[in-house]
């Protein structure tokens, strides 16, 4: 049965810049204090665990290597420790955690959004496909398994990180398969005022295309952690402003004030029947599409560097019945001749003469 109403929030509050351990906590405190608001579903800023690579922003790459590391080493890996004491927060809370996370792939990091369902299940983790600018010395490249909606408790949510918002492929491939709840992730404290403009913007509109609702969460930095990251007065200009902490309806209002500065949580009550009167009159993936003109072709198998195939057929086989019936020992079939590799087609060019 279709939810009629879900209490949501999004989180703006300040990551510990000192330890992964240190800002996971505050998101585990954010979690509790949300549940003791009767919160549903939370959304916390990108890659808010350990923190943004605000650094990336501000120093050249020559002078970035030592910051480059440490976030490699306070890094989330997928799954472990922290994961796991999120998982268990929700379980909890019986709460929907959107999570960002940089998540270290061995030598690679990502930009992640980890969506974990009210039973403590990690639903979907998935990476931002294309960091911007300063972002692509920090990040590797995401895929299209990751746009993906998944079913929750709080019901249908997908989820895109940042400049995402500004490939509207991406977001239709979201829009056609039906979200309800539409979260974004943004950084928050970076380059100024104009970023929460036109952040503003790009989450109404999406809203009102999608016909869905949109829970925006942005981090925050205090003065002194400017500070730490550059001493330099007229960079620390770059990473104000930029937060634009809100929760849109379909109809592309906001629900509730907005937070754009300091810290804080955004709480609404979204009424799901808003969406069917929204799609009534103009569903872009319905009635108002137009497939025989236009469509979307998505290709959602996970990337890999190595592809292991099973070999059809072993040279090293002694049993003849392989060859004879075009299967391996492993009952698997054989591939055909032309398929083989020089080895394996002599061997059966010998087993066809005898």
């Amino acid at each position: 049965m279709a939810r009629k109403s879900v209490k949501v929030a999004a989180a703006q509050i300040a990551p510990d810049l000192t330890s992964r351990e240190k800002t996971l906590a505050r998101v585990l405190e954010t979690i509790r204090e949300a549940a003791g608001k009767g919160v549903e579903l939370i959304v916390f800023p990108e890659t808010f665990v350990p923190w943004y690579p605000y650094f990336s922003f501000v120093l050249p790459p020559v002078l970035s290597g030592q910051e480059h590391l440490r976030l490699y080493e306070e890094a989330v890996t997928v799954p472990s420790g922290a994961t796991q004491a999120v998982a268990a927060a929700a379980r909890e809370a019986g709460m929907v955690v959107v999570l960002g996370v940089n998540e270290r792939d061995h030598g690679s990091l990502y930009n992640a959004q980890l969506i974990f369902d009210a039973d403590g299940s990690l639903v979907l983790k998935r990476r931002k496909i294309t960091p911007t600018f300063h972002e692509r010395m920090i990040w590797g490249q995401g895929d299209g398994a990751g746009l993906t909606v998944v079913e929750t408790a709080a019901g249908r949510v997908g989820a895109l990180a940042c400049w995402e918002h500004y490939n509207p492929l991406a977001r239709y491939a979201l829009m056609a398969q039906h979200e309800e709840i539409h979260v974004a992730q943004f950084p928050g404290s970076l380059v100024g005022p104009i970023f929460a403009d036109q952040m503003e913007v790009t989450i109404r509109h999406h809203a009102l295309e999608s016909g869905c609702f949109a829970v925006n969460a942005t981090g925050w930095l205090t003065d002194e952690q400017i500070r730490s990251i550059t001493p330099d007065e007229r960079l620390q200009k770059a990473l104000r402003g930029g937060c634009m902490t809100a929760i849109i309806s379909p109809e592309g209002k906001h629900l509730t004030t907005p937070v754009t500065e300091g810290e804080g949580l955004a709480i609404a009550d979204l009424d799901m029947s808003l969406i069917l009167k929204r799609k009534r009159m103009m569903d872009s993936v319905g009635h108002y599409a137009r497939p025989e003109l236009l469509s979307l072709s998505l290709d959602n198998r996970p990337a890999a560097p190595l592809t292991v195939t099973q070999p059809a057929f072993s040279r090293f086989s002694t049993d003849p019945a392989a060859a004879d019936t075009g299967s391996n020992t492993d009952g698997h079939a054989a591939a055909p001749a032309s398929d083989r590799n020089p080895d394996q087609r002599i061997a059966v060019l010998r087993s066809e003469a005898g």
